[in-house]
């Protein structure tokens, strides 16, 4: 994820852009930079790190009254300066900022700009170098921009500056967030309210493939044919809660948007300075001496701790057991002589997982616990703690916090596995890092999976989730996440366990969503869903790239087998937000749910 700022006005722009960053900082960190415009000349200030040394080097004199700024996750290209963002043509006339990917942007660069020298790696400079050319052609920048953009496949939100056209800031936007604010004497463009909150409060929202001239005292909204829009703007009345959530409708969909940032944050906090993976000495040495993991927690946490529980026995060859916290205390199973358990809680604060906490303490044995909140009860009375990183979680139904349990408990099994000196196939961060951008790829398909909500369980009232090998403990969380906010009956079986009883609520109609990511297990889930389209059933296949056939409903980005849960709930966590959407529940706050469950 990345974050752009944008102003054009009477004023000096330096702070506005700068403080902007600074709200934005959220979806990008590795880079940032901006681009002040005065007298026709464009400064560009670049720096691979964070707003407050990009604020260092601007300094005190830097003066614009129309200017961009970005803030970046690496795409294309390493984090560097050289390949921050703003990006500008070879003669520096045009100067552009990009949230997004362009998938074309290789054949664009074969095609059009053979013999252009390029300066950085991004898919971000060949749209620069493209809106010159086709410039040259038309001497029209509204025109080439367009241009340029009906040849782009991908997402996009642009901010462009000519500086031969000092009077217009021009912007553009295609499944990546970005709005007008309006001011008096000034507009913005944004990703976020939030980063500009400070100097309007009136915005303009911009939709899909429309372009935006943007001037001090004026805006024009038009398609990529030419053709104007008229859109009047809305005032965002916002107290300190809904500034966290921005100009999301809900805190959800906001939390659901942040998982490739989190999966990033959670590459950044652990690896060391050579970029290697690297946990805490006391935990690794903890987890060899363990004869055997328990994994204690609860709703979501339990179904992230199944999913560890694979990842653990798998890849470190440790015996692992998944309980259920609040029956754990009054049902403690027979123990080994060297066991270490492992809390899992988004809060830190369940109740029925500290009281298992305090009984296992009282017999003498480790306890772990991973929690987004470090100061939280069961992180200060564990021995030690694995921090998720996931950031504030306001939705009662999890979704980020569920993801960033799974990636960390995949650290933490390959950390083990390392110690262990066992051989593994695959680099974990390097695959997280292709974790986030297939999850952001999901998360650009908002309005497929809303037609499908709407397809498969706009009137229905109960449903059934399937799937076998992991897919089956995603499942179990998929059909957690309907209930939990749509109240929709749902429940998630293993495949072959339908015909031992559940196959005889299949009726005509019935919804059923059907997960398959793991080879071994494609052919056998298929035909348990050919069993309940005999039935009647309404059936919905989600499928991984590579194994998708005729007449799946959707298909996932293709990463690592073992961390398909990561990217396989997210079409689940949106067909659920979108089920609730429809029927007009309260999807942050479901109705006899808490956040925290601090009693038992």
């Amino acid at each position: 994820m990345c974050g752009i700022v944008g102003y054009i006005g009477e004023n000096n722009c330096k702070d506005i852009l700068l403080d902007g960053l600074e709200k934005l900082e959220y979806r990008g960190y590795d880079s940032a930079g901006i681009a002040l415009l005065e007298n026709n000349d464009v400064q560009v200030i670049k720096v691979k790190g964070r707003i407050a040394a990009l604020r260092e080097k601007v300094g005190t004199t830097a003066a614009g009254k129309v200017g961009i700024g970005h803030t970046r996750w690496a795409t294309h290209g390493v984090p560097s300066e050289t390949n921050a963002h703003p990006h500008q043509s070879a003669s520096e006339r045009f100067t552009l900022v990009h949230n997004g990917v362009i998938e074309n942007y290789k054949e664009l660069k074969k095609e059009y700009l053979q013999g252009v020298e390029f300066k950085s790696e991004t898919d971000t400079e060949v749209v620069v170098q493209l809106i010159e050319k086709f410039n040259s052609e038309s001497d029209d920048t509204a025109e080439a921009f367009r241009k340029v953009i009906r040849l782009l496949h991908g997402s996009y939100a642009f901010g462009l500056i000519d500086k031969e056209n000092p009077e217009t800031l021009y912007v553009a936007k295609n499944k990546s967030p970005l709005l007008i604010g309006v001011g008096k004497g000034f507009n913005v463009v944004a990703s976020d309210a939030m980063a500009t909150l400070k100097v309007t409060d009136q915005y303009v929202e911009i939709h899909d493939e429309e372009v935006v001239l943007l001037k001090k005292d004026s805006f024009t909204i038009m398609n990529l044919d030419g053709e104007e829009i008229e859109r009047e703007p809305y005032t965002a009345e916002l107290d300190m809660s809904n500034i966290e959530k921005g100009t999301y409708p809900h805190f959800m969909l906001k939390e659901i948007d942040e998982q490739p940032f989190v999966m990033r944050k959670i590459i950044q906090e652990y690896k060391n300075e050579k970029g290697e993976l690297k946990l805490d000495e006391d935990i690794r040495q903890a987890m060899k001496e363990a004869d055997r993991l328990h994994i204690i927690a609860s709703g979501t946490s339990y179904h992230a701790g199944l999913v560890g529980k694979q990842l653990i026995e798998n890849l470190a060859e440790i015996p692992v057991e998944v309980h259920v916290a609040s029956e754990f205390a009054y049902n403690t199973p027979l123990l080994s002589k060297k066991p270490l358990f492992i809390f899992i809680s988004q809060s830190g604060e369940t109740a029925d997982a500290r009281a298992v906490l305090v009984k296992i303490k009282k017999l003498g044995h480790k306890a772990m616990t991973i929690t987004n909140v470090p100061g939280s009860t069961l992180s200060r009375e564990a021995n030690y703690t694995l921090h998720l990183h996931a950031g504030p979680e306001i939705a009662v139904a999890s979704t980020k916090a569920y993801t960033a349990q799974i990636a960390v408990l995949a650290l933490l099994a390959v950390d083990t596995a390392n110690a262990k000196q066992l051989k593994l196939d695959f680099d974990p961060l390097q695959e997280l890092a292709i974790v986030a951008n297939a999850i952001e790829a999901l998360t650009d398909q908002k309005e497929a999976i809303e037609e499908l909500a709407k397809d498969y369980l706009g009137t229905t009232r109960n449903s059934f989730f399937i799937g076998r090998n992991v897919d089956y403990y995603v499942c179990l969380e998929g059909a957690l996440k309907l209930k939990e906010i749509s109240y929709i009956q749902a429940e998630g079986f293993a495949g072959g366990e339908l015909k031992h009883g559940t196959i005889a609520l299949i009726e005509e109609g019935t919804p059923v969503v059907a997960l398959t990511t793991q080879k071994d297990v494609n052919h056998p889930i298929r035909s348990n869903v050919q069993e309940v389209v005999t039935r009647g059933a309404n059936a919905l296949i989600i499928s991984m790239e590579g194994l998708e056939q005729e007449g799946d409903a959707f298909t996932i980005p293709q990463v690592h087998e073992a961390l398909t849960p990561l990217v396989s709930i997210v079409p689940m966590q949106l067909l659920a937000y979108y089920a609730a959407l429809h029927r007009d529940c309260d999807v942050d706050k479901p109705r006899n749910l808490a956040k925290s469950v601090t009693v038992e």
